[in-house]
């Protein structure tokens, strides 16, 4: 037997041939998987194989599923499977699996007091509007719609929602301005693929989303550490950009309660970034996933609002604002947004009709719906929710924590960032926290683009309630006096 795969097809062809002149399959290899509909018929013909007896189910290696059939690989005697690292793409080897979605599964185990996942809370999702939306989205006056491919730059009236959605808060802008994601997420990526070849440089805070990291990292650049209120220089960072073989292409900010750290860039450090970019002449990214989450304090304007002060229009801005409805209505939809200069739009949508031709129209039409009914009246609701949360973590912190043992104050968002003494690993301490006194969070060294900080760690307080806040707070602050130097 020739040493490859056949496809159902061929070995159909092969075998039914075989079997009519010999009563037995044309090959003298292991047979891992057989397509289905031959099964019966090869069982009848011949009960016994070199290897073993014919079974659809149990192979020393297992099969893999196409469509209606089934891939045969036939592998010769000695010859171990392929070795798929030979041919993975070297970007596949800055892909790493997110500490996050990992820790996730441990909401499963009941005893597990989880300030972990950055989620919103499922009890204050819009279940009915949603309902309501989806009804009518598949009426018979608009389920046609609903169903159908659509164009990739998105749902118009929820373009033309978020174009009068992003004007209030200072970034006058049209449909042309708006292209419709799969969550920011895929914004990250797409930008990051838009923007960067390998060995370029990608700008961003320490610590930064770790989501980001895991965008960017596919297009292999190097980081460097977006520190406004330092004293450096553009001049430094293009040099070093050079020297590492590329350039500066992007500086990528969460300006608002950031993850994970939950602070936010003053109005200082935002004219600062624009500052350095204008100088770089380099693209900026602005994260605003958590931007209507405000409990505190004066809104500051987002940079792209301040580039346009300067520049008079959106078309000649160099910032992309990167917006979503996960943490305000619903994740599981997967609605986000990317607001910028028309030209910039045009690409990303070139990008998007090779990705995945657009996002879930049903989807959409379910957030402009919900969107234009209650987005203010439930943010709000949010907000109220959140900072009680919030608050009740801040003071359980300062009751529960020992000396030594620091954290920031967020004026909103999801998140609390502990810094814990030097010479504490927050991995180590997860370890500890989970099997003594069942209590998770996320270590900070993964938020790190270079491992470091690994005396750190991020809470959040959008799932649990304040009871749950007040008893995690106290094991938590158990296991840090437990494993304290």
């Amino acid at each position: 037997m020739h040493k490859e795969m056949l496809g159902a097809q061929g070995f159909i062809s092969k075998n039914l041939k075989a079997v009519a002149e010999t009563g037995k399959p044309a090959f003298t290899g292991r047979m891992v998987g057989i397509p289905g509909p031959l099964f019966g018929m090869l069982a009848k013909k011949s009960q016994r194989l070199e290897n073993g007896s014919l079974s659809p189910f149990a192979s020393p290696i297992g099969h893999n599923h196409c469509h209606n059939f089934r891939i045969v690989l036939i592998c010769p005697k000695g010859r171990e499977r392929m070795n798929w690292n030979d041919v993975f793409a070297t970007r596949m080897s800055r892909m790493k699996a997110s500490e996050i979605r990992e820790l996730l599964k441990l909401l499963d185990q009941p005893d597990i007091i989880s300030f972990a996942g950055g989620i919103p809370d499922p009890a204050l999702f819009p279940t009915q509007a949603f309902q309501d939306a989806l009804g009518d989205a598949l009426s018979p006056a608009k389920q046609s719609q609903a169903l159908q491919y659509s164009v990739s730059e998105g749902y118009a009236p929820l373009r033309d929602w978020l174009a009068d959605h992003m004007s209030g808060l200072g970034i006058p802008a049209t449909r042309d301005n708006v292209l419709i994601t799969s969550g920011s997420q895929q914004a990250l990526d797409y930008l990051g693929k838009l923007l960067l070849s390998p060995g370029d440089t990608a700008l961003l805070g320490w610590p930064t989303y770790m989501g980001a990291l895991g965008a960017f990292n596919a297009y292999e650049p190097r980081y460097d550490r977006l520190d406004p209120g330092s004293n450096r220089g553009a001049a430094d960072y293009a040099a070093e950009a050079e020297a590492a073989g590329g350039r500066v292409k992007f500086a990528y900010a969460s300006v608002d309660f950031a993850n994970p750290t939950g602070q936010t860039l003053d109005l200082g450090a935002r004219n600062a970034i624009l500052d350095l970019a204008e100088e770089l002449d380099i693209a900026v990214i602005e994260d605003a996933a958590y931007q209507a989450l405000r409990f505190d304090g004066d809104p500051i304007a987002p940079m792209l609002a301040l580039e346009i002060a300067r520049k008079g229009d959106i078309n000649a801005c160099r910032t992309l604002y990167c917006g979503s409805f996960s943490k305000t209505l619903a994740p599981g939809l997967r609605v986000g947004w990317v607001c910028g200069a028309a030209e910039v739009i045009a690409q990303l949508v070139l990008m998007k009709q090779a990705a995945d031709l657009h996002s879930a129209t049903l989807n959409q039409m379910a957030i402009a719906t919900v969107a234009a009914q209650i987005f203010d009246d439930h943010t709000a609701l949010l907000r109220r929710t959140y900072r009680t949360r919030r608050d009740a973590m801040l003071a359980a912190l300062a009751t529960h924590m020992p000396k030594g043992v620091q954290w920031t104050k967020p004026e909103g968002g999801m998140f609390v960032w502990l810094t814990l003494p030097k010479g504490m690993d927050g991995g180590a301490l997860l370890a500890h926290a989970l099997k003594s006194q069942r209590v998770a969070f996320v270590p900070g060294q993964a938020f790190h683009p270079d491992g470091s900080d690994e005396n750190t760690l991020r809470l959040s307080y959008s799932l649990a309630d304040e009871a749950e806040i007040e008893t995690g707070m106290q094991r938590l602050g158990t296991a840090i006096r437990d494993v304290m130097p």
